[in-house]
């Protein structure tokens, strides 16, 4: 019970039954509370096979896209953070509107 206290909402991590969104879905990202927020630190996530879908012409299109931030309060979930990410995959735009999709939400 206390460790899902410490996990905050949680519930992508070690489920069985993960459903993979096919178009853009924010809803699924999931925090967790910061444990070192006296600390400034570095969290680096590195997608190699970002893809959306071209918008002009409909086609995958790939990209690599690295994420650093430095967390307050709040930490992003990396799996929640894979499923989001999988949730461009047939989302239509192109990949300079992505990432600044991506870093608002």
């Amino acid at each position: 019970m206390r460790q899902a206290q410490e996990m905050g909402s949680v519930s992508h991590l070690g489920s069985q039954g993960t459903q993979y969104r096919d178009d853009y879905a924010p809803e699924v990202l999931e925090t967790f509370p910061n444990k070192h927020q006296g600390n400034d630190y570095f969290v680096k996530f590195n997608c190699p096979e970002f893809t959306s879908l071209c918008p002009i012409t409909g086609q995958p299109d790939f990209a690599t896209l690295y994420i650093s931030y430095v967390p307050g309060v709040q930490m992003v979930e990396s799996k929640s953070l894979k499923l989001y990410l999988f949730s461009f995959r047939n989302h239509g735009d192109f990949h300079e509107d992505c990432m600044n999709i991506i870093m608002k939400d």
